[in-house]
This record gives C-alpha cells, sequence and structure tokens, in this order.
C-alpha cells in the first residue's frame, strides 16, 4: 500500500509539475491579454454608448408641433438599436480575440460562421427584412408614437414601435401589430399639423355673402375660444364655393390643427355652424323626393 500511494503522489506531483510548467507562462502571457481584453471591453462599451446617447439626442430635435415626450421616445429607440448593435459587435470581436488566444484558429471559425450566417439569411429573410424596414422608417421619421397613420392593411394610431413591427389600435379599439416589411405605403394624419376640410351645403335661396361673414365669424368665435383655440394653427375660414349640387351650393371651410386634433376641432365647428344657421336662417338643406299622384290628378279633373 505504502508503494502504492508513493507512486500516485509522485505520478501527480510529475503532472502538476508539467501542467504548471504550461499554464503559469500562459497566465502571464495570454491570460494577461485576455484579462486586458475584457476591460478594455468593458470601456469601450461605455465610451460607446455615452457617445451614441449624446449624438442622437443632438441630432433629434423637437420641432413646434411634437410633443416632448414623442421626440423622446423615438430618441431613447434609437438609442437602444444602436447601442444593441455595438454591444453584439464588441461581443463577437473579443470572443474571438479571446479564441485566438487560447490557440484556437479563427479562420475556420469565421468560414464557419458565413455559412450559418448565409443559411440563415434564406431561412429568416422576411425577419431581417422586417428590422431593414423599421430601422429606416425610425431613422427616416415617417411617424412616431401618438400619431394616426393609415397603412394599406390598417389604419390607427399608433402605440408602440419596435424594431420589427409597428402596433395600431384603431377607432374600435382593435390592436393591430404590423411587421414593417409589410408596409408598402404610409399615410401620416398628424405630421406637423393637421387639416379641417368640411364640405357645408346650403340653400340656393340664401345670400351667399351672409354665409360666408357668419361662417368666418364662426371660424375666429372658435379659435377665439379658451378650450378649442389652444388647438387652432390657422382659423378655419370660408375658402370658395366648391359645387352647385341638385339641391344645395356646397361650400368649402379650410382650416389648420395641432396633430390629431382636426377631428375634435371639425366636431365643434359643425356643431356651432348648426346653431348660428338656426339663429340666422340660412337653411342646410336635404335631399327632398316629390312624388306625384296621377290618379288623384285624373280624379281632380
Amino acid at each position: 500500500m505504502n508503494l502504492i500511494t508513493i507512486d500516485w503522489q509522485e505520478t501527480t506531483n510529475k503532472y502538476l509539475n508539467e501542467y504548471s510548467e504550461l499554464i503559469v507562462p500562459w497566465l502571464l502571457t495570454s491570460g494577461v491579454k485576455i484579462i486586458f481584453i475584457l476591460i478594455a471591453a468593458f470601456i469601450l462599451n461605455k465610451i460607446l454608448n455615452r457617445f451614441i446617447e449624446k449624438a442622437v439626442r443632438i441630432a433629434i430635435r423637437t420641432d413646434r408641433y411634437s410633443s416632448k415626450e414623442a421626440e423622446t421616445k423615438r430618441e431613447n429607440t434609437l438609442i437602444q438599436i444602436f447601442t444593441t448593435t455595438s454591444k453584439i459587435a464588441i461581443l463577437c470581436i473579443i470572443l474571438l480575440m479571446i479564441l485566438g488566444e487560447f490557440g484556437i484558429e479563427i479562420g475556420p471559425i469565421l468560414a464557419a460562421a458565413g455559412i450559418v450566417g448565409l443559411a440563415f439569411g434564406f431561412g429568416g429573410q422576411y425577419l431581417i427584412r422586417d428590422i431593414i424596414s423599421g430601422l429606416f422608417i425610425i431613422l427616416e421619421n415617417q411617424y412616431r408614437v401618438g400619431d394616426v397613420v393609415n397603412f394599406d392593411i390598417a389604419s390607427g394610431a399608433v402605440e408602440q414601435i419596435s424594431l420589427r413591427k409597428t402596433t395600431l389600435r384603431d377607432m374600435d379599439g382593435t390592436v393591430h401589430h404590423i411587421p414593417h416589411g409589410e408596409i408598402k405605403k404610409v399615410s401620416n394624419l398628424s405630421t406637423e399639423y393637421s387639416r379641417i376640410n368640411l364640405n357645408i351645403g346650403v340653400s340656393y335661396n340664401c345670400d351667399i355673402e351672409h354665409v360666408i361673414a357668419v361662417v368666418n365669424k364662426i371660424g375666429n368665435e372658435l379659435a377665439a375660444d379658451q378650450e378649442f383655440g389652444k388647438y387652432i394653427i390657422k382659423v378655419p375660414q370660408f375658402l370658395r364655393v366648391d359645387e352647385f349640387a341638385d339641391s344645395s351650393i356646397i361650400i368649402k371651410i379650410l382650416g389648420e390643427t395641432q396633430p390629431s386634433k382636426q377631428w375634435e376641432i371639425t366636431g365643434e365647428l359643425r356643431k356651432r355652424i348648426k346653431i348660428t344657421f338656426d339663429k340666422e336662417g340660412i337653411e342646410i338643406p336635404f335631399p327632398q323626393l316629390v312624388v306625384h299622384n296621377a290618379i288623384e290628378a285624373v280624379e281632380t279633373k
């Protein structure tokens, strides 16, 4: 037993000496390099994150029509995208550098990664398309959270924008999740300002100059209102006689409001027009059908 124990101890000491002769020099060279690589990567990541945040905050400027909250959300989305991308790039680079310090050939790994990336590209082409489209949508500021937009496949208020999809809520309260790659056409109904575009029919018997004066007075009073005036950029006013219809003269009223406020202001404008027209004796006609009873006409004769 003593001989076996002695042999085992000698063998263990032999292997420990051999490993220590290999490990200690590696720790003093490659090990130190790995530590410096990790420290440098950590510092570089912090510096890049700060640079990206400041660059995005400077590049994105708030216009007078946009809320600070909407701009902040857009800035945070861009910062998250760029910082995540830079973090992934740094991780890939330091991983390859560390593998090189372990004596692993990087060339074959890069070649295999290229093949895997190609296969992923074929399988995930729709995901890549959505991400690239989303990046351009955010960078070009086509729309932002809170805007009312109309896509070919859905419309509603923008509740959330990620790198892959946009979330809309329509007037019925239905939520639509739309991948960016499916968006072919974007109609933003609330960029910078919104427009009041209202057609009203008045009777042919009305004095058109009187109608124009009343309409302009209603628009001025609405713009001076404490509740609604703060949302009006351009006072709703008579623009032109738009059409001679079958039962009425169609006049067009135009104005401008803050983004997404056109429906609220137009609704109030309609209400005030109806009330004032009734007071001023201005008739808003509706189509009428006159039926002649031929039998009664014959019996009368």
